[in-house]
């Protein structure tokens, strides 16, 4: 199959509206990749926040506005999120599986088969790891879950990051462990939220590493919140701003 030369670009809500170095990041490396970008403006939030809290109506109405700002190309649809991405891959058929919603339904899969998450997309769809990509110290990964658990996306991260000159990757102690976050769950459950994210502090702590690469803003935006708490000097970057710093 040969890799795609359009792709259409999911922004999520939290780099659109806190993080949009991230987005730029990822537009960057791709168009340095050869593909053009396409932005859809229609496009909203996926509706995850309102699916796990249980409002199904209301990210149904979401889903669809989904299908049909992403339906009007056939072009690949990449999103720097495994979360959100696993909303579309698999929160999508869940909501649309109603016998009266057949077509919908279907078409929901149909998108599902053509969304990937950014590292997902370069590894499976341009079979891409090794980027002119430069980064001088060392640093971890951690491995959201959603993306992990929900995508199956285990290894596309670091084949990509193991090719970055300059970097020294140090494995993270229980790297497959959640970070605490899960979105709702953080505001639900603070107390366990914290307890999970102090343990995933003090492995992060244990690697010596001086940056904390993730491939979800969300967990990264949790992870930096708890080291800016204890005054540490750790940083917390997104996959795309370390493969953007030097791609020729």
């Amino acid at each position: 199959m040969t890799p795609p030369t359009h792709a259409q670009l999911f922004i999520t809500c939290i780099v659109d509206s806190i993080f949009p170095n991230v987005g730029e990041a990822v537009v960057s490396v791709l168009e340095k990749l050869g593909v053009e970008i396409e932005f859809p403006e229609t496009q909203t939030c996926c509706g995850q926040p309102a699916y796990n809290a249980g409002f199904r109506a209301e990210a149904k109405q979401l889903a669809l506005n989904f299908l049909d700002t992403f339906e009007k190309s056939d072009a690949p649809i990449v999103t720097p999120s495994g979360s959100c991405a696993a909303m579309v891959v698999h929160g999508y058929p869940d909501l649309l599986a109603g016998a009266d919603d057949s077509k919908n339904l279907a078409r929901a899969k149909a998108l599902a088969a053509r969304t990937y998450e950014f590292s997902q997309f370069l590894v499976s769809a341009l079979r891409v790891t090794s980027l002119d990509a430069a980064f001088d110290g060392r640093l971890t990964y951690h491995a959201s879950c959603h993306l992990l658990r929900g995508l199956g996306v285990k290894d596309a991260a670091t084949q990509l990051l193991a090719n970055v000159r300059g970097a020294e990757v140090a494995p993270l102690p229980h790297a497959d462990e959640c970070c605490g976050f899960g979105g709702l769950f953080s505001i639900k459950h603070g107390d366990l939220s914290a307890a999970m994210l102090d343990k995933k502090l003090e492995n992060v702590r244990a690697t010596g590493a001086q940056t904390v690469v993730g491939c979800d803003m969300s967990c990264l935006m949790h992870m930096q919140g708890g080291l800016t708490r204890d005054a540490s000097t750790i940083t917390c970057l997104h996959l795309a701003e370390v493969l953007g710093g030097n791609v020729d």
